[in-house]
């Protein structure tokens, strides 16, 4: 095996691999034994075939197949052991059409073009300004959490009569013109209907005023037009939404209206746990805390942008722009050349950035043990239960399901390249100067807006 480099400028190079017979013979001949053993040919045992018919049947394509993994291997070992760094992956040299007749051929030359990552000298010092803004908690944040809590851990209750926002429950039969049931027609048994949700203000109000022991003759096409609603709420397939009439009758068991949670110590004991808060002060108290804790986590992530954005300013990395161009076009079916060269200044900065995450990474000797990724992994977890209002989530739980993420390699993967960033952003944080901000949640916003 032959493998020479040739550099095609200052990012770019072309690699030569060249394939002799005696590179690939054995491992040809030793897929073929494995054949013969296996092959089933009329007229002979298995295991007996002679091996010119072997020889015949497979091996041009056997050829083929391991000449290609031999490449692959030899290009993977070639970069690893010459510790040539490069962005993307070995593409076919663009100007080389290369055309090799496998059953007369023993010696085969590849071409590939590589992009060079370029070499990184920076380092992050107290000279580095990155700003560092702190939000401000305002009464009308106070308020809208507390509006929050209150709705989340409210409840539906019964009322007397439905007006414009109940929910209806009973039960839907299909009945026709004369509003009588259809022999062998839809039925649906304890069905609850928003009346809220309803996207035709006269199937609305058909309900108004109505209470538990009455029945509503509607049109639920009209009241439901969406047909996968639709479909959910009559418990049929979506393909049978199309050819149904839409007259229904409802017969309504109750009427309930969601009524928002009332402050007060019951409700304190459902969302903080028995005793936790006792008086309005206190409620306000923590309410400030959690709307403190969210800022505090959106003021780091808004500094790792700015870090991001401030290193990648310093840096000054040059890219072989149109061999990356080249190559997330032809590694990704869903990207063509125009979104690519409409879009290439975004992706730029992702490549800069990887390299120098990966460059400080190196320096700094930044590593993640399984424990650290595995914590990554619970907090996820722990993010999910607690977007459903579920924050007492037992420590088990948690467990099992991040080593259940973490036994899948790409998962794992994940886990490990988000803690070493988080470490990294941290050694960033611990170094630069911070230009501290105070600023209201609107203008924190508007950050993004630019």
């Amino acid at each position: 095996m032959n493998i020479s480099q040739e550099n095609s400028g200052k990012l770019n190079a072309i690699l030569n691999v060249k394939v002799e017979e005696v590179d690939y013979a054995e491992r040809v001949e030793k897929v073929l034994k494995d054949y013969r053993k296996q092959a089933k040919v009329d007229g002979f045992r298995p295991g007996m075939v002679p091996m010119g018919i072997i020889k015949k049947m497979y091996h041009t394509p056997v050829l083929v197949d391991e000449v290609n993994k031999l490449v692959s291997e030899s290009l993977f070992n070639y970069l690893q052991e010459n510790k040539v760094n490069i962005l993307g992956e070995p593409l076919p040299h663009k100007d080389d059409v290369q055309k090799f007749d496998f059953e007369k051929d023993t010696e085969f030359e590849f071409k590939f073009d590589l992009g060079l990552a370029p070499e990184l000298n920076m380092e992050v010092s107290a000279k580095d300004k990155v700003p560092f803004y702190k939000i401000k908690v305002d009464k009308k944040q106070q308020g809208e959490h507390k509006e929050s809590l209150l709705q989340r851990f409210g409840e539906f209750k019964a009322v007397d009569k439905a007006g414009n926002d109940e929910l209806i429950k009973g039960s839907l039969v299909k009945v026709n013109k004369e509003g009588k049931e259809v022999e062998n027609g839809i039925r649906v048994d304890n069905v609850s209907m928003s009346l809220e949700m309803m996207k035709d203000d006269d199937q609305r109000v058909l309900f108004s005023g109505a209470a538990g022991g009455d029945q509503v003759v509607f049109d639920v096409k009209k009241a439901f037009p969406n047909d996968t609603e639709l479909a959910s709420l009559l418990r049929i397939e979506k393909t049978e939404v199309a050819m149904l009439e839409g007259t229904f009758k409802c017969f309504i068991d109750e009427v309930n209206k969601f009524e928002r949670a009332e402050p007060g110590q019951e409700f304190y004991d459902k969302v903080y746990g028995e005793g936790e808060v006792k008086t309005e002060e206190e409620f306000t108290k923590r309410v400030t805390e959690e709307i403190a804790l969210n800022y505090e986590r959106e003021s780091e992530y808004r500094f790792m942008v700015d870090a991001r954005e401030a290193l990648i300013k310093k840096a000054k990395i040059d890219l072989p722009v149109e061999f990356l161009k080249r190559w997330m076009v032809e590694t990704n079916e869903q990207i063509t050349e125009e979104q690519v060269a409409e879009d290439f200044e975004k992706y730029e900065d992702d490549f800069r950035w990887q390299l120098i995450k990966e460059h400080l990474l190196k320096q700094q000797d930044i590593k993640v043990s399984e424990e650290e990724a595995l914590e990554a992994a619970k907090a996820m977890v722990l993010n999910q239960y607690m977007q459903y209002g579920m924050s007492n989530v037992p420590e088990e739980y948690l467990e099992n399901y991040a080593r259940e993420m973490m036994a899948k390699p790409e998962e794992s993967r994940k886990f490990y390249e988000q803690k070493g960033e988080e470490k990294l952003i941290s050694y960033i944080k611990s170094i630069v100067k911070l230009d501290e901000k105070e600023v209201s949640s609107e203008k924190f916003r508007k950050l993004y807006e630019k």
